[in-house]
């Protein structure tokens, strides 16, 4: 027999045939993960999922409607608390953005000397779209119909063309804003109440220890406080998460027997943070995957999930050698049963791109399973819960401080509306 021969006896005789069956498997992996990856391996992932793209259910006769979902009483629509408007590489100096959020619409400009600045968008003279044709003129907003100007600070209109004064009272609201890693956040407040809290800035993104590697973008049909309820719902994670990410996000055939070799084991527990954080809870969470039965141990992997008010939370990634890193989770309620949901991933500059990148891949996989039950269940103010679900209660009450009482109620729906 030939040394090649010898040498792959050798090895099998000391690592065991389950070590060598956990080798070979790796390798597969790495293999399938190279050739999907590799042609754009430096470049930062970019996913967008369109609204119905992910999560909707297959019509079983293509000329019948879609019957409608039964809305169900649910919270009031807009929570307070911060929220992503976009990032702020999309608005560079001079420029101006449309914005629909929050059921409202607002313009979102910057001003040369870097400043951005967001105002509701209908100029109060006769109703123009600010971000329809307006254009920036030092600290201002111009009006593109008559040319009024609003500054962006305080909303004060302080030019009218035509006019030899300009009205005290003449301003467009403002709302308050700040730039935090990467991102320009808006406040919303239905009382019009001022920031209670700041943002948290992720220091090692701010020292560019940790750089962009990627970002994905999902439409939720849900209500906003369907997606942080997760994080108390620990019993789901085996159920829903437990098959392998590589069986995909279509439920019909996630428990498929071809990828029933690999699963995925979470321990978790979520907690709500004391003052002067009340605002923010955190989830522990601890995974580990099998192969045939057996621990992987390279698939270990600790998460510390912090959910900072309803709209954002922060991913903290540790690993024995595959380094630190952390996704950044927003929730934007467009509409009240509409949510633009970001995951933008930030991973030590001195890890390879493949690693994050493969982190964030299969996260979206997990993250789109759960948008399928979202899309298609019916929001219950009083769930039918066992002992172990004693979270879920707990958590509905923590985020029932981010409602205040003069907060906008969904009105009552007339039957089969579809939400």
């Amino acid at each position: 027999m030939g040394s090649g021969w010898c040498g792959a006896e050798l090895l099998a005789a000391g690592l065991g045939s389950g070590a060598l069956l956990f080798l070979l498997l790796f390798l597969l992996l790495l293999l399938l993960l190279l050739l999907v990856v590799l042609p754009g391996c430096c470049r930062p992932l970019e996913l967008r999922r369109g609204r119905g793209e992910v999560g909707s259910l297959p019509a079983a006769a293509p000329r019948l409607p879609r019957r409608p979902r039964r809305p169900g009483a649910r919270p009031p629509p807009y929570p307070n608390g911060w929220y992503r408007v976009l990032d702020s590489a999309q608005l560079p100096p001079g420029t101006v953005r449309s914005l629909s959020l929050l059921g409202e619409q607002l313009a979102a400009f910057r001003t040369q000397d870097g400043q951005a600045h967001v105002v509701d968008a209908y100029c109060p003279h006769l109703g123009a779209n600010l971000a329809a044709g307006g254009r920036v003129v030092g600290d201002c907003i111009e009006c593109p119909f008559h040319g009024w100007q609003f500054r962006g600070e305080d909303g004060k209109c302080t030019s009218i063309p035509y006019a030899e004064k300009v009205p005290d009272f003449a301003k467009v609201r403002t709302w308050p804003c700040c730039e935090v890693n990467g991102m320009l956040l808006l406040w919303y407040h239905c009382d019009g109440t001022g920031p209670t809290w700041a943002v948290p800035e992720q220091p090692q993104i701010a020292a560019k220890e940790w750089v962009f590697r990627g970002q994905t973008e999902h439409f939720v049909d849900a209500h906003i406080q369907e997606i942080p309820e997760n994080a108390a719902d620990t019993a789901h994670l085996a159920f829903l998460h437990g098959p392998s990410f590589l069986s995909g996000s279509d439920l019909r055939y996630t428990k498929s027997k071809v990828w029933d070799f690999m699963k995925h084991v979470w321990k978790a527990e979520w907690q709500p943070e004391p003052e002067p954080n009340q605002h923010c809870s955190r989830m522990l969470l601890q995974h580990t995957a099998t192969v045939f039965g057996k621990r992987f141990p390279l698939l270990d992997l600790s998460v510390s999930a912090r959910q900072v008010g309803p709209g954002l939370v922060f991913l903290i990634f540790e690993h024995a050698f595959l380094g630190h890193g952390v996704i950044l989770q927003t929730v934007t309620p467009l509409e009240p049963l509409l949510q633009n949901v970001v995951h933008k991933i930030y991973y030590q500059k001195n890890v390879p791109a493949i690693v994050p990148k493969f982190i964030l891949r299969a996260e979206c996989v997990q993250f789109e399973r759960d948008i399928t039950i979202w899309n298609n269940k019916q929001y219950l103010l009083k769930p039918l819960l066992v002992r172990e679900d004693a979270s879920i209660q707990k958590h509905r009450r923590w985020f029932a401080q981010f409602y205040s009482e003069k907060s906008t109620r969904p009105s009552v729906l007339k039957e089969g509306l579809d939400w």
